[in-house]
């Protein structure tokens, strides 16, 4: 398989293996998940793949939901390896973005549902899901060789960046280490995807309407200022609700190791 990476790959994997590590190094579950939101992978991949936005880019947040919950029923109710978990559903999101983006026309009508569906998913989840307070985790291993193995991880993501199309851009290359990281609080980290599918949905539909008269980039940038209109109310919103909830016996101990 041909790979020729351009600015914008080299773009993601440096920005990609920054943001994982920084996951790794967070004790805090809630600010795993609040690190996790932030788009840049997002808005970097959507320049290096080069295209519109169109109902690709909104059905992979669907996918992205699915691979976040398989990880933690595989792990979790299964007892699956964590990793094992990790590369079943990853596999599981590449192929099913790759075939739709075979399949998927580019029609404005199947946009505008696939929008729909993804919000109106999200805000169920997000009202009816369990809030539950969960041990805080960080990396024991040193920098120097934690990021090399993401940089690797990240690099393997971006050889399928063609076959997948706008799957890409919302590809869980994050969420991938992540859920690693984040296996001792994979709770939390699922808790956070709705608030991950309404930003970016909110964002890739400013861009859907923009980019006619703007253009990709500078919708992008634009993009960013919804991202946090957003953002915030819904970030508080489910910070204000762990917040009434009595923490366990003890508290919330965060592991140092």
């Amino acid at each position: 398989m041909n790979f020729d990476m351009c600015f914008w790959d080299i773009f993601l994997l440096v920005i990609v293996s920054l943001q994982a590590t920084a996951v790794a190094y967070v004790s805090a579950p809630k600010f795993k998940a609040l690190l996790i939101t932030i788009p840049l992978p997002f808005s970097v991949a959507f320049l290096a793949l080069g295209r519109p936005v169109d109902a690709t880019n909104i059905m992979g947040l669907t996918l992205l939901l699915m691979f976040s919950y398989g990880v933690k029923f595989l792990h979790l109710n299964m007892k699956i390896n964590i990793i094992l978990s990790i590369v079943v559903s990853a596999l599981t999101y590449c192929f099913c973005g790759w075939v739709l983006a075979g399949i998927l026309p580019d029609s404005k009508w199947i946009f505008w549902m696939a929008c729909a569906g993804a919000v109106g998913l999200a805000a169920f989840l997000m009202i009816t899901q369990t809030l539950i307070h969960e041990k805080g985790h960080r990396s024991p291993l040193p920098i120097c060789v934690k990021l090399p193995i993401i940089v690797c991880v990240v690099f393997l993501l971006l050889m399928v960046k063609k076959q997948l199309g706008g799957f890409m851009t919302v590809f869980p290359m994050v969420g991938v280490v992540a859920a690693y990281e984040g296996r001792h609080c994979l709770g939390t980290i699922t808790r956070q995807m709705p608030i991950v599918i309404c930003t970016l949905t909110s964002m890739i539909i400013f861009i859907r309407l923009a980019q006619g008269t703007m253009g990709i980039g500078l919708s992008l940038v634009l993009s960013w200022l919804v991202f946090g209109a957003a953002m915030i109310p819904l970030t508080r919103y489910m910070w204000r609700r762990l917040g009434t909830m009595a923490l366990p016996t003890g508290g919330v101990q965060y592991d140092k190791k």
